[in-house]
């Protein structure tokens, strides 16, 4: 269990499975983020944590992802911002990145699944 009084910017219902509220995020990406939130010095929106293998985005994939495995985190940030915290997020040692910069819902995913899966790596939606 994660003790999320060390995590004051985040909780566990933000990181849970957005179709299942299901809990399965790793401690050691939430510390990551935390302090990246802690450098960024402003809020960050989670829009996507752990996913549990029934979630859309993970079933239509041939093999689970870093969501899957509780590693990954998108977090809702655009233009300037997506910029600063991807310059942090190199930094910090996330070695899974993914940029969706264009029309709607923009958003940075993060992992550090680099024992699970091809990293380091960066790739756009």
């Amino acid at each position: 269990m994660i003790n999320w009084d060390k995590y004051p910017n985040f909780s566990a219902k933000e990181f849970a499975c957005k179709c299942c509220g299901s809990e399965g995020i790793k401690e050691e990406l939430v510390e990551k983020v935390q302090l990246l939130r802690d450098i960024y010095k402003k809020p960050l929106r989670v829009t996507s944590g752990y996913r549990c293998p029934l979630h859309p985005n993970e079933r239509a994939k041939a093999a689970p992802g870093a969501h899957a495995l509780g590693l990954a985190v998108d977090l809702g940030v655009d233009r300037e911002e997506a910029y600063e915290v991807l310059k942090i997020a190199f930094g910090l040692g996330f070695t899974g990145i993914g940029v969706q910069q264009k029309g709607e819902g923009r958003f940075l995913h993060l992992d550090i699944a680099e024992k699970q899966l091809p990293r380091p790596t960066i790739w756009s939606y």
